[in-house]
Formats: C-alpha cells, structure tokens, sequence
C-alpha cells in the first residue's frame, strides 16, 4: 500500500497551531499519532516540514499530510480465554485476571492482554499506527479487574481525551493490613522513580514527581484489616499501592510496597478494579461497569468474616 496524502488550506481568521488544527481536520486518527507524523517529517507547511507540534500556522497555509500505511505488527493473537462484560464497534471492556501483563514487555512475551484480545477480534484496526488492539489504560499484572481497549483510531482518542481529562471513573477494592489514618480520606502526594531501586515507584518530593490524588473510604473492618474503596483522580503508576503504603495500611499481598511476608497468602495483592464509568464514543451519557470479586478475594474476606463469628 502507499501513502495516503492529504491537503488542508488553513483559512481561519487568527493563528493556531498545527497540532490543533490537525485535530480537527483528521478527526479519526489519534493526538499521539498526528504528533508522531508531525515528528516524523510527514507534515509539511507550506512546502517545509513542521518544526513541531506546536507550530503556528497562519491564514492561508498551505498543510499537507502523508500518512503512512499501517506498519505491520509482529504480535500474534494467541487463543486466549477473556472474560469480557461489554463490546461494541468502537471498543471492548474486559475483566482482566490476576496475573496478566496487559502488553508484552521484558519477559512477557506471551500470553498478555493484548495477544488474547489479538486472538479474539484479528480485524481490529490499526491504532496508533500499528495494527495493535488500543491500549487506553493499564492494570499491574496482579491487579485484577475492568480495562477498555479501542477499537479504532477514532475511538482511541475518544477514550484517551476522557481519560486525560479526569472524566473516567475508576473505583477500587483493596483490602489492607491495618487501617488507614482516618475512615475516608483524600490522599495528595507526588511520586515518581524510586532512587533506589529504578523499577519501583516512590513517594517523593514536588520537584522530583507528579502530582497524585486518591480518594478512599473505608467499607469493611477487621481486626487486622480493612477492606477500602479507592477512587483515584490521577492516574500514575503504582498509584493506589503507594498510597496505602503511604497511609501506613499496604495492600495484602503486595510484597513490593508492603509486608515482604504477605498476611494472608493468596499468591497475588488484594486489588481489583470493580467500577469503570465512562461516556462512550458517540454517546452523551456516561456508562458504569461492573465486575465482581475474584473468586480468591472473595474466599479472603469469608474467611475473615467467619473468624470474627
């Protein structure tokens, strides 16, 4: 296949920029994917190619767009079993097992959310310039739960606008040792790399991390733990984790930012993902989703709740 060219004559009144305007006039493809054309020298301003992203354009330039075809992926779908709660054309909400690295990485190079959903539906299309299924957002290989992929490239950046823009709900369920500081609470802190260790996360200081923010509150109680209901406003890595660790209640089970011999041993951290509530593309009104706990987790919190009879 060859390229695709396209040609866009800029006739608004004031400036503005490329990236922008881009937005506009290819509103199927994604805001990660114009920026890497632009980035990549298939944008061209009146004949010279864009400097970045960022560029101003004047009344009358002259945009032209070369959009190469879909790069091939080396990914092979694998017939994986997904336990899936919604699809539609745009999109595949599914309930992600404990265990599951969501896209292959260094030493997953198989069997990960993105080969079983490849395995599923091989016709879905091209995202982000790779004929990939649309990765939106991600859950920690132990954590269980609702995750959305896209479909297209039009829905991906549906679903990315409403997630950068703090529209999606998630809420949690994490069950902790001992209790936070407070019955409900908010949680405000920065984090950022770990100097110690580069593979883990670490609360830090303003200047070193991002901005982060969770709120949770209390729905069970035991004598040793507290089951809690997180909702995270921000979404950064190893979010929730930290900042139960931070509250001096880690997750059960979480070995990396908790006790190092788990409370009660169920092989994996007690953290599942149950409520996603998102507007779909094409849709005005958001949408909840639901998934129960895993069998595992919910033996736990019997247990408990029979050892307190």
């Amino acid at each position: 296949m060859s390229d695709e060219v396209l040609t866009f004559r800029f006739q608004k009144p004031d400036d503005e920029r490329l990236d922008h305007y881009l937005v506009d006039c290819l509103p199927d493809l994604s805001r990660a994917r114009l920026q890497s054309l632009v980035k990549d020298g298939c944008v061209l301003v009146n004949g010279l190619s864009a400097k970045k992203s960022g560029q101003m354009l004047g009344h009358g330039a002259l945009v032209e767009v070369r959009i190469p075809p879909v790069a091939p992926t080396t990914l092979i779908g694998e017939d994986v079993p997904l336990d899936i709660i919604f699809e539609n054309d745009d999109l595949i909400v599914v309930n992600k097992p404990a265990g599951m690295v969501v896209h292959p990485a260094a030493g997953h190079s198989t069997g990960t959310l993105v080969h079983a959903v490849l395995g599923y539906d091989s016709e879905m299309e091209g995202i982000g310039g790779e004929e990939r299924p649309g990765v939106v957002h991600r859950l920690d290989k132990d954590t269980s739960g609702l995750i959305v992929l896209a479909k297209n490239d039009k829905s991906h950046r549906w679903l990315q606008d409403q997630f950068r823009l703090r529209l999606v709900e998630k809420i949690y369920l994490a069950l902790v040792d001992g209790k936070p500081p407070t019955p409900s609470g908010r949680v405000e802190a920065a984090i950022g790399r770990d100097p110690s260790h580069r593979k883990r996360m670490a609360i830090v200081s303003a200047a070193k991390g991002r901005q982060s923010s969770s709120e949770y509150k209390t729905i069970e109680s035991f004598p040793e733990q507290t089951l809690l209901e997180f909702h995270p406003l921000t979404g950064r890595t190893h979010q929730i984790r930290l900042h139960c660790s931070f509250l001096g209640c880690p997750i059960v089970g979480d070995e990396v930012y908790g006790r190092k011999k788990p409370s009660i041993k169920i092989g994996r951290h007690f953290l599942h993902a149950y409520k996603l509530k998102i507007t779909l593309p094409n849709e005005t009104h958001p949408r909840q989703f639901e998934a129960p706990l895993p069998a595992e987790l919910q033996s736990v919190l019997e247990n408990l709740r029979q050892a307190e009879e």
